[in-house]
């Protein structure tokens, strides 16, 4: 089998360890990497063996899977021009700006027979992973995604920088059409929201409430669903999660709530990154549908606009 041909475009804080994961894997070959930052892209070249290109065009045609990891704004142009080069794309989240654009690069995809990955992360952590098979049908999540502040990311709204990837993983537990959205948000630090909470209200009837700040003294990333047997909470950074469950029994020896049974799991860290990196290889090698479609991404956009048009609705409101 010959060698899967990938490159890399951007190569800042995150782009610089997707190449890392390409340059070390079997059965690929990393062509090279792109970046307007010469500096940049030639640091990481050299680093890891490969080409420093200071236009992402000079690549097109020339490799047969690439990650996008440029700012937002440009994900659209570069992605539509490596498709229409019948190159496979996994983009960074958030996937575009718009839908119109998600759309778009979804049916140039779905016309040449091309795959998209999106590149939320946490689908890939192994405390989510583990989850798959706990989850059933949930009926109140709540969600918790805190940062210290960084000046990294502040470009865009914190919905767009850290909810959304809660929004995807909701999604993807309830897998039901969203109702109705309740938002409020503000901006503190930057000129964008920096700590936003929505109420999403599923089809279902599952409620889920995500907050998600910027601006916190201490990191946190947890979440907790309940449903009809069973409460579930799970720490992002630590990997644990809880699961209590009933038992049937009127009080199980050791355990504080009546009728339940408390089971603690510790997952082992992982390299989610990688996981992301390999999956997607996986995709493009054997055609099958990646783990994170286009459309999911779309999805997950359409949530994260419409929670940042509520809140700009209401700023509004409150101003006048």
């Amino acid at each position: 089998m010959e060698p899967l041909k990938a490159a890399v475009i951007g190569v800042g804080y995150l782009g610089k360890f997707h190449a890392e994961k390409y340059a070390a894997m079997d059965g690929v070959t990393l062509v090279g990497v792109a970046d307007t930052d010469r500096a940049a892209a030639d640091a990481v070249a050299q680093k890891l063996g490969t080409r420093a290109f200071y236009r992402y065009e000079d690549l097109l045609g020339q490799v047969d899977a690439v990650s996008i990891v440029v700012p937002t704004p440009a994900h659209y142009r570069v992605a539509m021009d490596f498709l229409r080069h019948d190159t496979d794309v996994l983009i960074e989240k958030p996937m575009t700006t718009t839908l119109a654009e998600a759309d778009d690069l979804i049916g140039v995809s779905e016309e040449r027979g091309l795959l998209i990955q999106v590149g939320h992360l946490e689908r890939f952590n192994p405390a989510v992973v583990a989850l798959q098979d706990i989850v059933t049908v949930p009926k109140f999540i709540e969600s918790h995604r805190l940062s210290v502040f960084k000046e990294r990311c502040t470009d865009v709204s914190v919905v767009l920088d850290l909810m959304i990837h809660d929004i995807d993983i909701i999604l993807n537990f309830v897998r039901s059409e969203v109702t109705h959205i309740h938002a409020a948000g503000i901006p503190v630090i930057s000129k964008n929201v920096d700590i936003a909470n929505a109420r999403l209200e599923f089809a279902t009837g599952c409620v889920a409430n995500v907050t998600a700040s910027r601006i916190s003294m201490r990191n946190e990333r947890k979440i907790r669903l309940f449903q009809r047997d069973a409460y579930i909470s799970m720490d992002f950074a630590n990997h644990g999660i809880t699961v209590v469950r009933q038992t049937g029994d009127a009080k199980p020896d050791g355990c504080i709530i009546p009728g339940m049974d408390i089971q603690e799991i510790q997952m082992e860290q992982g390299d989610a990154l990688d996981d992301e990196v390999r999956a997607f290889v996986g995709a493009v090698r054997n055609r099958r549908v990646p783990a994170v479609t286009g459309q999911m991404g779309r999805d997950a956009l359409n949530i994260a606009l419409s929670i940042m048009d509520q809140i700009q609705k209401t700023s509004f409101r409150g101003a006048v």
